[in-house]
């Protein structure tokens, strides 16, 4: 069974070439026809908070914007969740159907600067070609060892006794993008609710790491899309919101600034006794390597048989449990950096369609509500993997 055809919401089924469940996206298994025959365009729809992984407990900071029902081109306020003026598009912060009841209203055109699905999968794409810091097939040896069903996640199982990574050329790390990603890892404490306060030098870090990304062929590439998106007009201001985005500070508990984007995604942090984030494979081997973490299995291996590759996996963080940590396997920095920002600049807080050496991928990110930067501009909550067509 390779389609969703009368499978809507069934149980998890082990036989099966592909499922429909409500899960599927959350564990990358779903039939290929599932978003068209099982989500809201075309039947039952999945719970939002299926996509959040561990994040769950927080959702409501995650709340489904509201409506832009009879508000279409009202004055900007900074007090709304989203809005429905003819610059939401610009800063991200639409509500989520703002093209649907605005995009022909009586005194408002289309915008020319909406991202369509296929520009998205061609940039993409083009991103994917110029990655040339990639891991070669020879730079890494993975021991994936046992899959398990995404039923089987939350079991909280050893099943793999060996490391994930067998080898890494380390040579790898020499790369400027590289060294000044991995300069950037312990600059944050774990734990929320524990202010972060970054010293000149760590300051200093973020723009070495901004620096060496945008002479990327990579980071180039996407600029020069959102350029032409009219998202962006000059290099500088997509550089300085790059830096607000992800580096910015806002609080996941006790009123401290004790977190942003880029740690959350790249870093991982630990709340309410689980893993949250923690979506990079530099992170996972140099954390593995120190004995910090212990990989316990993964429930999907990519299609593809080169790197960049997507594993999703389990695994203990030095006492706290990951039950699904999708992470590409074998990308350079500016890879993983310019597809989440893609992702969050052209679809915040919606999933993202693309597509990577003719395989489709889907990104999932999720904007901070709580607070903004800029003139209502959103904060990255969380972005990461959530399914491939296998």
């Amino acid at each position: 069974m390779k389609s969703c055809a009368s499978r809507c919401n069934e149980n998890f089924s082990r036989d099966a070439a592909c499922q429909c469940d409500r899960r599927c996206s959350r564990h990358g298994d779903c039939c290929a026809d599932y978003a068209h025959l099982c989500t809201a365009e075309g039947g039952p729809s999945e719970p939002k908070e299926e996509l959040l992984e561990e994040e769950a407990p927080d959702s409501h900071l995650y709340s489904a914007p509201s409506s832009c029902q009879g508000r279409c081109l009202e004055a900007f306020d900074r007090h709304h969740p989203c809005h429905c003026n003819d610059r939401c598009q610009e800063f991200g912060n639409c509500c989520e159907d703002f093209e649907s009841l605005c995009g022909d209203h009586e005194g408002f055109s289309r915008s020319s600067d909406a991202i369509t699905q296929e520009e998205l999968q061609s940039v993409s794409e083009k991103i994917y070609s110029v990655d040339s810091n990639k891991a070669q097939k020879k730079d890494i040896i993975l021991n994936s060892q046992n899959r398990i069903s995404p039923a089987e996640a939350g079991d909280q199982v050893d099943r793999c006794p060996e490391p994930l990574f067998t080898y890494v050329n380390e040579q790898l790390f020499s790369k400027p993008t590289y060294a000044a990603f991995i300069n950037l890892l312990n600059n944050y404490q774990r734990a929320t609710g524990h202010g972060e306060h970054f010293s000149a030098q760590q300051l200093a870090e973020q723009g070495v790491f901004l620096r060496e990304v945008m002479k990327t062929a990579v980071m180039r590439e996407l600029y020069g899309f959102l350029y032409h998106q009219h998202r962006y007009s000059s290099e500088q201001e997509f550089v300085d919101d790059l830096k607000n985005m992800w580096f910015g500070l806002y609080s996941r508990g006790n009123g401290e600034r004790d977190s942003s984007g880029f740690e959350h995604v790249f870093s991982g942090e630990v709340k309410k006794g689980k893993v949250a984030g923690f979506h990079n494979w530099i992170r996972f081997y140099l954390q593995e390597k120190e004995g910090l973490v212990d990989y316990y299995s993964h429930n999907y291996d990519g299609p593809w048989d080169s790197y960049p590759d997507v594993l999703a996996m389990q695994f203990n963080w030095d006492g706290y449990y990951k039950e699904v940590g999708s992470a590409f396997i074998g990308s350079s920095p500016e890879f993983e950096f310019a597809l989440y920002s893609l992702c969050f600049i052209a679809r915040p807080g919606k999933t993202c369609q693309l597509s990577l050496g003719g395989y489709p991928l889907a990104i999932q990110t999720y904007t901070w509500d709580k607070t903004t930067y800029g003139n209502g501009k959103k904060y990255i909550a969380t972005a990461y993997i959530i399914s491939s067509t296998q």
